[in-house]
């Protein structure tokens, strides 16, 4: 069997247990959830076990520590991914929920209800605890997935699944409704964008290459999880300890994810009496900075920003800081610079907070918190199976309501259109 034959069997599969899992009720799926979470935890060292080969050959292949952090099931990791599976199973069951109802002059009760997408492609990079994110999260919406996760996690995404497959197995559930593609081929993602019949929705999400690859050669509806070129602005008003605190956490708390702060955006008059203490609080936890010129004229001994700087998301402890005159120029680098990921205003400002809330495009901005917060745990979702940084069919952290659609339902009495 190739590659192509390979994946249309697997999308196949997933197809026809798609029906399967839909017609689970909310207690069965919660069922499967707290088998996958005991499992997680009863099987933790042989997961750590594939984890390591994985980790060993990113040593040997040389990628940051913020890439190796990315890829590491560490205990308080798979802690975590036990966890959000709680949080998933004690959150609604979006599935069948009817959302509004109305009669027509005629006397047809019209509604609309939510229902699964059906089969979902997933295709993403590092970070296997994605793999149980995603699985929970579609499980419960009634979905089946495929997952297509990066070549430097395959031994722990493999291994997941195997968790998972058990899980299913063992409620008399077909295990096709989560499958992880067991090849790093690249042809593979090539052929899974070709299946708009089979797979309903593809959801990347990772680096700009892949973002970029999957738009442009699939058949299939895209919702990207685009690159977190996430920013701070510090307004004149801004609490000088809330600042410092709010962007160090931003930076230095995972600086390899995506909701990570790439770009400070500091205004002048902060920055003649505060900027200087800040970068050396930020150069303490290791950061390398990049400024432009009216930044370098305070710090002195850091390296200037390029115009492919604000572009970029680092994923690690580097940071582009550039000093603006006011908000509307803050606002204005974020529209040109940013991937409408997520952005932070740090202010006293009631009225300049509002006005940043409602005015900045992006998928969360937040006032006074750090960036870190855009992530569905963090909001209440239980986990996400993305960000969304494209506005349909949603935008932001995807929890289970993201991962259904609605349909309309009607109800008549014999009633013929005339």
């Amino acid at each position: 069997m190739n590659i192509a034959e390979q994946i249309t069997s697997i999308a196949k599969h997933a197809k026809k247990a798609s029906r399967d899992v839909a017609a689970l009720n909310t207690q069965q799926k919660n069922r499967i959830l707290s088998d996958i979470r005991d499992l997680l935890i009863s099987e933790k060292d042989l997961l750590q076990k594939e984890n390591r080969k994985d980790i060993e050959k990113a040593e040997e292949q040389g990628l940051s520590k913020a890439m190796i952090d990315r890829l590491t099931l560490s205990d308080k990791i798979i802690d975590g991914m036990a966890e959000g599976l709680n949080e998933v199973i004690n959150l609604p069951d979006p599935v069948g929920e009817v959302e509004k109802m109305w009669k027509r002059p005629n006397g047809l009760q019209v509604g609309k209800v939510r229902i699964p997408l059906g089969v979902i492609g997933m295709i993403y990079e590092s970070r296997p605890n994605v793999t149980i994110d995603a699985a929970g999260l579609c499980l419960k919406s009634g979905n089946a997935i495929i997952l297509r996760g990066g070549k430097e996690a395959l031994n722990s995404n493999l291994a997941l699944a195997d968790i998972i497959q058990k899980a299913l197995t063992k409620s008399g559930v077909s295990e096709n409704a989560v499958q992880v593609i067991p090849t790093t081929d690249r042809e593979a993602v090539t052929e899974m964008l070709k299946l708009q019949e089979l797979i309903d929705v593809i959801i990347p999400r990772g680096g700009e290459s892949l973002i970029r690859t999957v738009y442009e050669n699939s058949r299939i509806p895209v919702i990207a999880h685009y690159k977190g070129v996430c920013h701070v602005f510090i307004d004149q008003s801004a609490d000088p300890l809330m600042a410092e605190q709010i962007t160090i956490n931003s930076k230095t708390h995972r600086p390899g994810v995506c909701n990570a702060l790439e770009t400070l955006l500091v205004h002048s008059a902060f920055a003649e009496t505060h900027l200087l203490n800040l970068i050396k609080a930020l150069k303490e936890k290791g950061v390398i900075i990049k400024g432009c010129k009216k930044t370098a004229a305070i710090a002195g001994d850091i390296e200037k920003a390029t115009e492919e700087d604000w572009h970029t998301e680092y994923l690690d402890l580097r940071l582009s800081i550039r000093i603006v005159e006011n908000m509307e120029e803050a606002m204005d680098h974020i529209e040109c610079y940013g991937s409408k990921h997520t952005e932070t205003i740090v202010t006293s400002d009631y009225a300049n907070g509002r006005k940043f809330l409602s005015a900045v495009d992006s998928s969360v901005v937040l006032i006074n918190a750090s960036t870190r917060f855009n992530d569905g745990g963090q909001l209440g979702l239980g986990a996400e199976i993305g960000i969304s940084t494209s506005k349909l069919h949603s935008f932001g952290p995807m929890g289970l309501e993201e991962l259904t659609t609605k349909k309309f339902i009607v109800f008549g009495e014999g009633q013929i259109r005339e």
